[in-house]
């Protein structure tokens, strides 16, 4: 249990709290616990003892078989019903928000006020009945690399969370202030976080690499073409593995270092995903070699790729059978991370982590092992059909 709880119910008397902590369960609700982060989420905590877990989301999660956990099929823009659903909800002690709105093609819809202003409320319809009720211990909420402004101007490097806040439109603003308002009421604790590129294992979001270039690995060797580096830009990321980032989550909930603070966090190297594509070719027994696709977002949208993937989904009995359903948005997110919008930078957008260590987390990943672990792992949720070498020996 967290500090907080420690605080308010045993004071400075640790001998008590040490008896009464193995006795308190925490149940943490899950916002948008279908995406990349929220189905991390999800398995980490529903793994945790002492824990239950509620999935809020409008599709249920697809995690590791033998997590037990509660779903409630919940749009958080609809305030009246989203307030019935949490009021018949347990006592809620944790929060992770990981809900988001985005517009199709993603880039118009970070400027839209109308989108930026449902994304505000969608938050508000989650915080305010659970702060009401009492008992709530700590809340998660995500941001990203956006609150620097790096989609709109040139940016430091590294970015670091003590520069001042950048004063644009977008949804972070309108969040944190909601956030900091509602704690100072109810008295619970938060922790702001800004993940860079995410990768998961999950299907339908709008931001998993890990689903298009899966797909599009598959697609490749269905119809006997090369498996090309799909774009003009080498690429140069940092990455956050997702059970990465719900370790994170966790050790924020009682780490006195973590309280009322905002993170970067990254896996903690730097990936250059045309460097590592030829690699990930060999492993995936395909050859990189020829001509690269105009776009992924083309290449899905050919016939025959709709085709191809239709039957790779008879044959393999895949959980999604849909193509675009299967892929999200996160196609044209990839897109967006190859393209010249992002590669052309002169500046690249690198976050410093060094606060997230100093305060006592200190966990990594290898970027390129993470990426061949989520393929691998949407392949045995059943997502994508067999990928790598060793599933067809």
């Amino acid at each position: 249990m967290v500090a907080f709880v420690r605080a308010r119910l045993c004071g400075n008397d640790q001998n008590f709290w040490d008896k009464i902590v193995s006795s308190i369960d925490c149940h943490i609700v899950v916002a948008g616990a279908s995406g990349v982060i929220g189905a991390a989420a999800v398995e980490h905590f529903a793994a945790m003892p002492g824990w239950s877990v509620t999935a809020l989301s409008r599709r249920r999660p697809i995690v590791a078989s033998g997590r037990a956990f509660a779903h409630v099929a919940v749009d958080l823009e609809e305030t009246d019903g989203c307030a019935a659903a949490l009021d018949r909800l347990p006592p809620v002690t944790h929060v992770v928000y990981a809900a988001a709105r985005e517009a199709p093609g993603l880039v118009r819809g970070w400027t839209d006020d109308t989108l930026i202003a449902a994304n505000g409320r969608m938050f508000a319809n989650l915080l305010d009945p659970l702060a009401a009720r009492g008992g709530l211990c700590h809340v998660s909420l995500l941001q990203g690399a956006k609150a620097y402004g790096a989609h709109r101007h040139p940016v430091s490097v590294p970015l670091r969370e003590d520069r001042p806040r950048d004063e644009h439109a977008n949804f972070y603003w309108l969040q944190e202030d909601h956030l900091r308002k509602r704690a100072e009421q109810a008295g619970f604790d938060w922790t702001i976080w800004r993940p860079q590129v995410l990768l998961g294992g999950v299907a339908g979001a709008a931001m998993n690499p890990v689903a298009a270039i899966g797909a599009y690995a598959a697609i490749c060797r269905e119809q006997g073409r090369p498996f090309v580096y799909p774009g003009p830009g080498a690429g140069l990321m940092e990455m956050v593995d997702a059970a990465l980032l719900a370790e994170a989550f966790g050790w924020a909930i009682d780490a006195p270092g973590a309280s009322h603070q905002t993170f970067n966090v990254t896996n903690g190297d730097v990936m250059v995903l045309v460097d590592a594509w030829p690699g990930l070719a060999a492993s995936l027994g395909l050859t990189d070699q020829g001509a690269p696709p105009v776009s992924l977002s083309a290449f899905f949208a050919e016939d025959t790729s709709i085709a191809a993937w239709a039957r790779l989904a008879e044959r393999h009995g895949l959980a999604v059978r849909d193509l675009p359903v299967l892929l999200g948005q996160s196609h044209c997110y990839l897109d967006l991370l190859l393209g010249p919008r992002i590669s052309a930078k002169a500046v690249p957008v690198l976050l410093s982590t060094i606060k997230l260590r100093q305060a006592g987390f200190a966990a990594c990943r290898d970027s390129a092992a993470s990426l061949t672990h989520w393929l691998g792992r949407m392949t045995e949720l059943n997502l994508l059909p067999p990928l790598f070498q060793r599933d067809f020996a």
